[in-house]
């Protein structure tokens, strides 16, 4: 139902350009070696999913995992030994002008089902690139009916942002968003 009111995210790996696009496909080559049928979903966003990225731009990715450790360094460590596997890849690109660091966010399957403000612009912008039962496609889906009943809008000035998420909000007003 909800997939015929909103718009079809962006799926896939083709809609990245390169060199973000190879780094992203070699990446998730790593991390289904590593998480295996744990790995969920991978989505690309910020100014590599906008097509805005700078040679010198983060590469912002969430990666959701089944049974992740509780300890934000432990998943991290995780994370590090799939992205270890690209250095050579990451250096290559480093002498041709693009410093790529990427900036990942872990979090479970349950973590990531709740809304966060993290969401906001990926409900305009992310590139998932996998996604395992639509499950992150699903999560969007249900944060943009939440967003459209509310009337909820991203205003640009210039290359910058902000959301109103209630039209008709006073000063003070609690928005909840689940």
């Amino acid at each position: 139902m909800l997939r015929t009111v909103f718009r079809v995210f962006r799926k896939g790996i083709d809609y990245l350009r390169d060199p973000y696009k190879t780094v992203v496909g070699e990446l998730l080559k790593e991390l289904l070696k590593f998480f295996d049928e744990r790995l969920v979903s991978v989505v690309v966003f910020g100014s590599v999913a906008r097509s805005t990225a700078r040679r010198d731009s983060d590469l912002d990715i969430l990666i959701i995992v089944e049974d992740l450790p509780k300890s934000r360094l432990e998943r991290l460590a995780q994370y590090l030994k799939a992205e270890e596997s690209i250095d050579p890849l990451l250096d290559r690109l480093l002498t041709e002008g693009y410093a790529i660091s990427i900036t990942p966010i872990l979090k479970t399957r349950e973590e990531a089902g709740k809304a966060s403000p993290l969401y906001l612009d990926m409900t305009e912008d992310a590139v998932i690139v996998y996604d395992k039962d639509s499950f992150f496609e699903n999560v969007l889906l249900r944060l943009k009916e939440e967003l459209n009943k509310l009337g909820s809008e991203r205003v640009w000035l210039g290359k910058k942002w902000y959301w109103i998420l209630k039209k008709d909000s006073r000063v003070g007003e609690v928005i909840n968003i689940e």
